[in-house]
């Protein structure tokens, strides 16, 4: 049984659910689900510009926590981007 997952500390909310190929209606899209933490920890660590450190301390994480998450989100961006497929943003409704 796997243990039960710590709550992160999530701040940032995005004002857009999808993001999907230009000319393709969405409704023929797979589609990649990206985690309210997946997309925090992008925010804190590509627009913020922290390192991984600081960014898993303002998630309340540990460092190989962040990173582990940091990678998830590079993952399924990557396999948006390459595939021709949609991102949704998935939102934590006890956080906002």
């Amino acid at each position: 049984m796997p243990r039960p997952k710590k709550p992160r500390r999530l701040r940032f909310r995005p004002e857009v659910c999808y993001y999907k190929p230009r000319g393709i209606p969405l409704r023929l899209l797979e589609e990649v689900v990206l985690l309210p933490e997946e997309m925090e920890a992008i925010k804190l660590h590509e627009v913020d510009g922290l390192d991984q450190v600081a960014a898993a301390q303002k998630m309340a994480v540990s460092q190989s926590t962040f990173q582990r998450i940091l990678a998830a989100a590079y993952h399924k961006i990557g396999e948006a981007l390459v595939n021709g497929k949609a991102i949704r943003l998935e939102y934590n409704k006890t956080n906002g």
